[in-house]
């Protein structure tokens, strides 16, 4: 009985990265900072309160803070989740 062995051809493709997109929060005069903290930990899995308080203290001092920087699928959930409780969020490709 014999094995036959196949070998892989030494031509394999390299995949590009699927290009990755920003997440941004946008300061507002309208939310509290405490409503601002819980949103950001429930839209973003994950995301503890000392990370939520730092996004949101530098979109509060610098007017603008990125939230998180992923594909463009999730980046567009976030940002429209964001807006959907009454946040101010853009996405932008991140290069």
């Amino acid at each position: 009985m014999s094995t036959q062995v196949i070998e892989k051809s030494s031509t394999s493709t390299t995949r590009k990265p699927a290009p990755r997109y920003r997440v941004l929060l946008h300061n507002d005069d309208f939310n509290s900072m405490e409503y601002v903290v819980q949103t950001l930990m429930t839209t973003v899995s994950g995301m503890t309160q000392p990370q939520a308080v730092n996004i949101m203290m530098e979109a509060h001092t610098n007017g603008l803070a990125l939230v998180i920087t992923c594909a463009l699928e999730p980046a567009e959930f976030y940002c429209e989740t964001l807006k959907n409780h009454g946040l101010t969020s853009t996405i932008e490709p991140d290069e």
